[in-house]
């Protein structure tokens, strides 16, 4: 679920929420944490207005999957969020 941040994206970057890390495998091995890949999916907290002539396709609250490399973490009043391009959004779920 998207939640209130007091950050505005400028332009065609939205503030993505990532899902957490996989704990178990399908098998039910766990996962040590230094094992354990960074998730691809995530929920769009805040968007951006988009560029002059492309309004933005996603909106807050949207499920997401994005690239293994893509946006810049950063962390705001003790949560972890990644500032990314629109463009680097894969698929919406």
């Amino acid at each position: 679920m998207a939640t209130n941040v007091n950050i505005t994206p400028l332009h065609d970057r939205v503030i993505v929420k990532p899902a957490p890390a996989e704990e178990k495998t399908a098998g039910g091995i766990i996962i040590p944490d230094t094992a354990k890949e960074k998730p691809q999916r995530g929920t769009v907290v805040a968007a951006g207005p988009g560029k002059k002539d492309e309004p933005m396709t996603v909106k807050s609250g949207d499920t997401i999957l994005y690239g293994k490399y893509a946006g810049t973490e950063v962390s705001f009043e003790g949560n972890d969020y990644l500032i990314m391009r629109e463009s680097d959004i894969l698929a919406v779920i």
